[in-house]
């Protein structure tokens, strides 16, 4: 499970902004009750990607900050941030509020992460330069990584495009691998009907992708 990264929030306000500024932005917007946060792991724990989205939208700058903080370094604080709602997404399950707030869980996960990252940094350090063999494999690991992150990335930036109908119909056809015969009964939708709607949604996927592909 993936979600984005964007990348281009302000780094000196992400160093410098307080918990209330960045979990709130503006004073007079409405505070969220600790209810509301529950609800959205709850959520989650059962699956709902649009609750792992809503609470990104309203928490992301938060981990982000944290993740600065301690990291000192944008591209490791960005992946962090990703790990940690990927974290979330796999853990929120086990999430137990009386443990403490969803905000305090959260992170929670973030310094652990993040010190689990700049851990790691200092061992990558003290090793040394790998040899050119090693290195070289590194790399293609490294290279074959962030292109599937990439593709992750636009897969998930291109579903959005699509319409409840069009997503439902690929997701049925190609996840559940049915025909398109069978995906048609257990939609309960006319064949003509269901092809209409995969053909649309993957126009706009393939559009997506090329887009996204350009340098």
């Amino acid at each position: 499970m993936s979600v984005t990264i964007h990348p281009n929030e302000d780094q000196h306000e992400a160093r410098a902004a307080t918990l209330g500024d960045v979990l709130y932005g503006r004073d007079t917007q409405p505070r969220v009750p600790e209810s509301e946060w529950r609800n959205l792991v709850r959520d989650i724990a059962a699956a709902d990607q649009g609750a792992l989205q809503a609470l990104y939208e309203r928490t992301h700058r938060l981990v982000f900050t944290l993740s600065m903080r301690i990291l000192n370094d944008r591209p490791s604080a960005e992946e962090v941030t990703l790990d940690v709602f990927h974290d979330v997404w796999r853990r929120a399950s086990q999430y137990d509020p009386i443990d403490g707030s969803v905000i305090g869980w959260i992170m929670n996960l973030t310094r652990s992460r993040a010190i689990d990252r700049q851990r790691f940094e200092q061992r990558k350090k003290r090793a040394g330069p790998l040899p050119e063999a090693a290195a070289d494999a590194a790399m293609n690991e490294c290279e074959e990584t962030a292109d599937i992150t990439h593709r992750a990335r636009l897969l998930q930036r291109a579903l959005r495009l699509l319409n409840p109908a069009e997503r439902e119909a690929i997701e049925t056809a190609y996840l559940s691998e049915l025909t398109y015969a069978e995906t048609a009964a257990r939609l309960n939708v006319p064949l003509g009907t269901l092809k209409t709607r995969i053909r649309s949604g993957l126009v706009k996927l393939r559009h997506a992708f090329t887009i996204g592909a350009e340098p």
